[in-house]
């Protein structure tokens, strides 16, 4: 399997568009279409889903996960695994437990209460354990109370006992640092098969210091494993069914995780009457379709916004401007501006070469971004490797062209020395992978002229233990703007926008503040994208704002636009799906999985930062909308908001026990509006005279309705009264009542009826 062009896989929405959905049957549909996709490359695994927790939008990996709520997360995830495993391909929920958080997430110690552990962080794992019956889980790299993940005493109890899992426990890679965690329920050390364990391991079980009999039931469990998958003799894999067509599916998952939280009698766009259209923004032209580090994706293709718009509307002007420089920096080189010098064709000549000079092996490449985790068919001691292309600009004038990567570099520009650089390795692993420092040089280009490129590059040490890991960019650098730059660029944004029908301005977070590897450091939109859109909107009040960010930005302007679409890493399939939102092909169907708060100063919980090596969840319990709740706050838009194109009443709403140790909560749902829709129900409860200390209202459950215009469903939720319990030394359940109410989001609830828990027998 390859990790690259060369081998692109289906690019589907990030965590937080599903999250979004809260669609448990489009969850179960998003894990067969990545099954499928697993099998279609000869995987037997995948290391998914990310199921930590929202606790801050300052979390670098917040895009990559599903809600700041335990429950919409954990029945998210076991839909996910289920879909996932039905295909005989192993889920693994991950990152167990309490990596909520990028910074110095390799050696940090969490230190969390037991109830807050049990009723937010486990959790959000548990139904995937014990009701979807995941495969495999990975255990974290941070220490959870002083004890590392791997080595913790929470992979035994509740993990494989209370919970009774049976899978593999593997860890994140390079998680595991000693051999304490061989005598725990650690079962898989990865990247392997060198490391911390390896021959030290085989050492300390002949001198007894790791039992033999743990090592058996490790082994047991991987063979259990191997059999599960297919992968082990006289077990076949399971057959794989017919799921939905990947693209399409793509598509349609866009839309569903699509989240409206603004709308002034703008959208669905009338498409027969639109004859102009300002399409504004980097993120239109280069949008973000799936975040950065682990989690990143080659599609063989990308529909950006631009180009979904000009296929929706054949007959309208479309004009573009970029309006902000935000996906600026280093980037490689793009298959369509290079050119092999060997095969004529799209992409570059690559070769590996030993300690001798020996060639070990060449390859043709299409794009600029050569990656080796260490992971290879040959048993390679690479000493240096060269790239060799023809490059032609888009534009004329001065280009910078470089790399960017640790190691030493060397750029021979038709045939002359341009450039030599050696850069250091970041101590961040991740950062170093997928934001390298960089090297350019300034060369004088003529558009459409081509310039031969040679480089020469020695790798430098990426991550100990793992050799042969490799990650280069060979590529050009845009310099960041100048403050007259920027206003000219706004200005003919501005020009465009003032004598169109309607304005689409696509705004974004870039690689450099959102991704795997570090914490974001504040919640504002980089590049200067805030001027951009408070300038267009003055120019055309029928201005609709497009968010690609997986997680909550600032919006000084949300008031002074037409309409706001929060539309997430959308994946490949991203610009067909914005053209269906706002044409009204499809509805946004989702609604906020976390908090959006006005500013980050409003954010009751912000601290992603250890000090001294230790990071304190003192909020306790009070995550998310429950601390919001807590603080008295208004958000800019609460948990679970969104808006549909049609409108809905609530009524006659039920609650009375269904079945042992469970609720049964009934509503009729009146869609009221012209059109079909969506609605998602949402259950909270609440008990407003209490002993113990509560969130004001918390999720219990959630259902999807889907009706007709003029029509009404009920909407059915089984609420286990485990939902109301708390922790403390075990589930307890406060006799008394307890309030449940209904609604389409926090802040809109039906009157509540109150309903007799006793206590337990």
């Amino acid at each position: 399997m390859l990790w690259d062009e060369r081998d692109p896989s289906l690019c589907l929405p990030s965590g937080t568009s599903l999250g979004a959905s809260w669609d448990v049957d489009l969850a179960r549909e998003y894990g067969t279409v990545i099954a499928a996709e697993a099998r279609r490359k000869n995987v037997d695994v995948v290391l998914g889903p990310t199921i930590n927790l929202h606790r801050s939008p300052l979390g670098g990996r917040h895009f990559e996960a599903f809600s700041e709520d335990p429950r919409l997360t954990a029945d998210l995830a076991a839909a996910y695994v289920n879909g996932v495993q039905e295909q005989g391909v192993g889920a693994t929920p991950k990152h167990f437990v309490a990596n909520d958080f990028e910074t110095d997430r390799f050696n940090a110690n969490v230190r969390v209460s037991d109830r807050a552990l049990r009723e937010l962080y486990l959790l959000a794992f548990e139904r995937a354990v014990t009701e979807a019956h995941t495969w495999l889980v990975m255990s974290a790299y941070n220490s959870i109370n002083g004890t590392t993940a791997t080595e913790n005493r929470l992979l035994t109890d509740p993990l494989t006992t209370t919970w009774g899992f049976d899978g593999v426990i593997v860890s994140d890679w390079t998680a595991v640092r000693t051999i304490e965690s061989a005598r725990q329920a650690q079962d898989l050390a990865m990247p392997g098969p060198t490391g911390p364990w390896g021959e030290a391991l085989v050492a300390a079980v002949r001198k007894g210091e790791v039992d033999q009999a743990t090592i058996d039931r490790k082994v047991q469990n991987i063979l259990r494993l191997a059999a599960r998958v297919g992968a082990l003799g006289g077990f076949a894999p399971q057959p794989v069914a017919t799921g939905p067509e990947p693209r399409a599916f793509a598509r349609r998952a866009a839309s569903e995780g699509s989240v409206l939280v603004r709308n002034e009698h703008i959208l669905p766009l009338d498409a027969d009457s639109i004859v102009t259209v300002a399409v504004i923004g980097d993120s239109a032209k280069r949008p973000r379709v799936q975040g950065g580090g682990s989690a990143t994706v080659i599609p063989d293709h990308e529909v950006t916004p631009l180009d979904g718009l000009r296929d929706a509307l054949p007959g309208a002007q479309i004009t573009y401007a970029q309006g902000a420089v935000v996906h600026g920096g280093f980037r490689p080189f793009e298959p369509a501006r290079i050119t092999n010098p060997i095969t004529g064709g799209a992409g570059a000549h690559v070769a590996h070469y030993g300690a001798s000079n020996e060639l070990l092996y060449d390859e043709e490449r299409f794009g600029g971004f050569i990656l080796d985790f260490g992971v290879h068919e040959r048993d390679i001691d690479r000493e240096y490797m060269t790239y060799t292309t023809m490059f032609t600009p888009e534009l004329s004038g001065v280009t910078q062209i470089g790399f960017a990567s640790p190691g030493t570099g060397r750029l021979f520009i038709d045939g002359q020395l341009a450039l030599e650089a050696t850069l250091e390795a970041d101590s961040n692993i991740v950062q170093s992978f997928f934001t390298p420092p960089a090297a350019t040089a300034a060369v004088c280009a003529q558009a459409g002229v081509p310039i031969e490129l040679r480089y020469e590059f020695v790798p430098g040490s990426i991550v100990d233990g793992v050799p042969g890991s490799l990650t280069v960019s060979f590529g050009t650098e845009t310099p960041v703007p100048t403050d007259a730059e920027r206003a000219m660029m706004i200005e003919e944004a501005v020009a465009i926008a003032r004598t169109t029908d309607v304005v689409v301005v696509v705004v974004g977070t870039d690689e450099a503040s959102e991704c795997e590897g570090y914490d974001r450091e504040h919640l504002r939109l980089p590049g200067g994208q805030d001027d951009l859109v408070a300038a267009v909107a003055a120019a055309n009040p029928r201005t609709i704002v497009v968010i690609n960010a997986g997680a909550p930005i600032e919006m000084p302007w949300r008031n002074d636009v037409a309409a706001v679409l929060l539309t997430w890493f959308a994946g490949q399939e991203y610009g067909h799906a914005l053209a269906d939102i706002l044409l009204g092909v499809t509805e946004p169907g989702g609604r906020l999985p976390t908090t959006w708060p006005v500013t980050l100063a409003d954010v009751p919980i912000s601290e992603v930062v250890p000090v001294d090596g230790h990071l304190d969840y003192t909020e306790g319990i009070h995550i998310g909308y429950r601390a919001w709740l807590r603080a008295g706050t208004e958000p800019a838009y609460p948990f679970g908001y969104g808006l549909g194109y049609t409108r809905w009443e609530f009524s006659d709403l039920r609650v009375g026990p269904s079945a042992p140790d469970t609720l049964g909560v009934e509503v009729d749902v009146a869609n009221v509006g012209e059109r079909a829709g969506k609605q998602v129900i949402q259950i909270y409860a609440s008990r407003p005279k209490t002993a113990v200390d509560r969130p004001e209202k918390w999720l219990v459950g959630f259902a999807v309705v889907r009706a007709e215009a003029g029509t009404t469903t009920t909407a059915h939720v089984t609420v286990p009264l485990r939902a109301l319990a708390h922790w403390d030394d075990g589930w307890r359940i406060e006799p008394g009542g307890y309030h449940i109410a209904a609604g389409d989001c926090l802040d809109h609830l039906t009157r509540p009826v109150v309903v007799d828990i006793g206590s337990p027998s």
